[in-house]
Order: C-alpha cells, then structure tokens, then sequence
C-alpha cells in the first residue's frame, strides 16, 4: 500500500520484546546477576531496575546504552548498585544525550549518591523524579503506569508499560471492491469518518475497519508480596513479570522478609486474568533452571515460566497473542 496523507499504509508488526539482565535474588550466582529488565519497543530501550553488573549484561546480552529512561522499583541494593558503573560507562563512551531516572518517593537522594560515585560531573544531563504509586507517564503511543506494591515497608513501586489501543484493520481489498479509489478516502473511513462517494453513496466506517485492537501490556512487580496492587495492575496483561524469591517450602521466610513464592506469583497472575506469567529474582538456594519454583507455579497457572538471565520474551500484537514467544539465552 502506497504511503501518502490521510492514506492507510501497511505497518509492520511493531516489535516488543523483554530481555532479562539480572534475574537472581539479593546476591549475584555463577549463573544470575542482581535485578534488571530491558523492555526494547520499537527500538526504544526502557530499563528497569539496576543491579551491580548490569552494564556487563547489557553488553553481553546486545542491550542498547542508548536508553533514555530508567526505572526503579525500589531502593534496596540488589536493584541500585549498578548505577554507578553504567554512568561511569556513558561518561567513557562520550554521551551526551539526557538521562532520565525514575524510583519511588525517597529515591533522589540515593540515586543522587550512586551517580556521585562516578565522578563529580556528568558529561550529560541527568533527571531524577520521584513517582507515587498510581501515577501515570505519558509517550507516543504507550503509557508508562506506576502501582502499588508491598515489600517491608520500604518505599517501591510496580512498573507497567501499556500500548494505547490501535486502529482496526483495514480492509482494502473490499474497498477496491466496494469501487472506493485508494488515496485519502481510504485515510478517513480507517480513522473513523463516514465517507461519501461520488455516486452519492455513505460508506460507514464499520463497513470496512475492524474493532480496534488492544495494545499490548507488561508488567513488572519488583520485589513484593503478592498484593491487590499488582492484581488490579496486572488486569489482562500480556506478561506479568513477578518475583518469586522463594518456592513453597520457605513460604513463612517469603512473609518474614517481604518476598513472594512461585505459587502466591502464579495466584496472582490467575486472579489478574493475565495471560503468561514469568518469574524472576530467585534465590541462589535454587539451581539455574529453578525447575521445583516452575513446577509449583504451573501447578496454580500453567502459562508460567522462570527467567534466565539472557531470557528474551516476545509479545507479538495482540491478535497474534498465541504466538508470544520465550528465547532462553544460549550465552
């Protein structure tokens, strides 16, 4: 389909795409970093969290240093150390692009510190704001919500990325049929505008464009409880990223110490109505594979899977949503 004002013109399927960094609980393994996400849209690079090394992953995992946003769901070490080493990093590589950071309230002064460490003056601008739960960011084409979250009392917050809706499919094909000629005709009846023919007939828009499409939805709990926020957050969500410190046999530990187990995560996805679930942030007393934290949440909701680092999940559009694809690293 040709390109042109007010005409309808073929998009390819925009790509959405999670690339787990750092998946392990408090302390780095042999095989797991500390905490930290990149979701990749359309070649926009958001990152979550920041634990130490999270720069060696990006680099190791074909992660972009040209993000401009990076969020934090909270304070604690595991998810903050690596700040430091990747604005040392971009100092290095000569940016000078603005950097925006994100955390919970309370977070500035922290965040403040760790850049500190790498020198006294960034060669480019760095923003820090603090958002409350329940706020909303907007972007072209997709917002960014915050949600509440419950771990130890400490300040944190849920991230969750959210395309708008998208326009219906057109349908071309008829259109030639129904004798419209392509050009801005077809631009306004796909943007909703009735249309009338020369011949004096209406075409309403109902007649050649589709419902419109949901976008597409992820979202990421940080370190919590399984809690209402992130069921009300989690509301039909493509992908639920929940961590899932703990399996069954620690359950009174995850409660002492703010953390879930796979089987609360995986309540939670079933009660949010999510459609796939991954977990994250697991403790070094499990092996690399954490297959008894899989095995137990599968028992609750079978669409679920636990992340490596490396781990990228695909989320194609949403009329394809039975083709999301998981590609564990290989590295």
């Amino acid at each position: 389909m040709g390109r042109g004002k007010d005409r309808p013109v073929y998009i390819a399927p925009m790509p959405l795409l999670v690339r787990f960094l750092g998946t392990a609980a408090s302390r780095p393994t042999i095989e797991r970093g500390v905490s930290s996400l990149a979701i990749i849209r359309e070649g926009e690079t958001i990152l979550i969290d920041c634990g130490e090394g999270t720069q060696r992953q990006m680099m190791r995992y074909g992660v972009s240093f040209a993000f401009a946003d990076l969020f934090f769901t909270h304070m604690h070490a595991d998810h903050i150390l690596g700040l430091t080493g990747i604005i040392r990093t971009l100092q290095l590589q000569g940016r000078t692009d603005p950097l925006r950071l994100w955390g919970p309230p309370g977070s500035a002064r922290t965040l403040r510190a760790c850049i500190s460490l790498g020198g006294d003056r960034t060669t480019f601008p760095v923003t820090i704001t603090e958002v409350e739960p329940n706020s909303t960011i907007n972007r072209t084409d997709y917002r960014i919500e915050t949600f509440e979250v419950d771990h130890r009392q400490t300040s944190c917050i849920g991230i969750a990325l959210k395309e708008e809706d998208r326009l219906g499919r057109f349908n071309p094909d008829l259109a030639r049929a129904m004798g419209i000629p392509e050009g801005p005709l077809w631009g306004r009846i796909h943007k909703g505008q009735p249309i009338t023919l020369d011949d004096g007939r209406v075409v309403k828009p109902a007649e050649l464009v589709g419902a419109p499409r949901r976008g597409r939805r992820i979202v990421v709990t940080g370190d919590t409880r399984p809690c209402a926020g992130t069921i009300l957050a989690a509301q039909d969500a493509d992908l639920l990223i929940h961590e899932a410190t703990f399996s069954d046999e620690e359950a009174a530990r995850a409660l002492e110490t703010g953390h879930s187990t796979a089987s609360e995560a995986a309540e939670v996805a079933k009660r949010a109505g999510a459609r796939r679930l991954v977990l994250t942030h697991i403790s070094a007393r499990y092996s690399n594979d954490a297959k008894e934290l899989e095995r137990e949440a599968r028992r609750v909701f079978a669409k679920s899977s636990v992340a490596r680092d490396g781990t990228e999940i695909e989320l194609p559009l949403t009329e394809e949503l039975a083709d999301v694809t998981e590609h564990p690293s290989d590295v």
